[in-house]
């Protein structure tokens, strides 16, 4: 198998200089770049796998580099690295395109899994499961612009946050999701819950699906972790 091909893109040195090693050493052939301009020529000549892209810089910021990366119809899986923890300022790069985002500062092991599990589901050529406006999983389907669920003809009836708590999985399919990470994509680090609150709306998910904890056709527990989407997610 060749080694993927990674672009990182940050202009703090101290992130480049100690994170491009770390992911040498990950099983990755990394290319640095610290500006919008300088990533938007060497994801043309080096061509990567997946660009590690920080939304602060100079020149040209990180959204603005994405934006004309997918405006040209390059669909290379892109991982945000933002400073950013407001829902919708997030939600917002999703819907430009971005694969994934991670919020700084980060664990170096985080982000390299993050980067394996946006490879794995990545389709050549084709917008990320995070840019979609509806998903597919079997007969489960989500309209992600309406806000709308059914199950075959059966339209769901979830609260704002178990949808949203579905609509994070299903763009992350087959993802072990701590509870930590749910709270921080679906609620929010300043939001007053604690992770309790990612069980109980689990198990509202779990009640309108119809899906046995025990033997799951959607949402598995990790345990000691999490949850995993199993369902196969596909872009409607």
């Amino acid at each position: 198998m060749e080694t993927p091909k990674l672009l990182l893109v940050d202009d703090e040195t101290a992130i480049t200089d100690n994170l491009a090693p770390f992911l040498k050493r990950s099983g990755f052939d990394v290319m640095t770049a610290a500006d919008g301009e300088q990533a938007l020529a060497q994801a043309a000549t080096f061509q990567p796998d997946i660009i590690i892209l920080d939304v602060m810089m100079p020149k040209l910021d990180g959204r603005e580099a994405l934006r004309r990366l997918r405006s040209a119809g390059n669909w290379t899986p892109i991982i945000l690295l933002t400073q950013v923890g407001e829902a919708t300022e997030r939600a917002m790069a999703l819907e430009e395109g971005a694969d994934d985002y991670l919020n700084k500062p980060f664990d170096p092991h985080e982000l390299t899994a993050r980067i394996r599990a946006v490879l794995r589901r990545a389709r050549p050529g084709k917008p990320p499961l995070a840019a979609a406006r509806q998903l597919t999983c079997g007969e489960l389907q989500l309209d992600r612009q309406a806000r709308r669920a059914w199950i075959g003809k059966r339209e769901l009836t979830l609260t704002p946050k178990a949808f949203a708590l579905l609509e994070y999985a299903l763009t992350h399919p087959d993802e072990v999701l701590t509870r930590e990470r749910l709270l921080d994509a679906v609620w929010g680090w300043d939001y007053p819950v604690g992770t309790r609150a990612v069980d109980t709306r689990v198990a509202e998910l779990r009640r309108v699906l119809d899906d046995d904890p025990g033997n799951p056709r959607y949402i598995e527990t990790v345990p000691g972790v999490g949850y995993r989407f199993a369902g196969a997610v596909e872009s409607a």
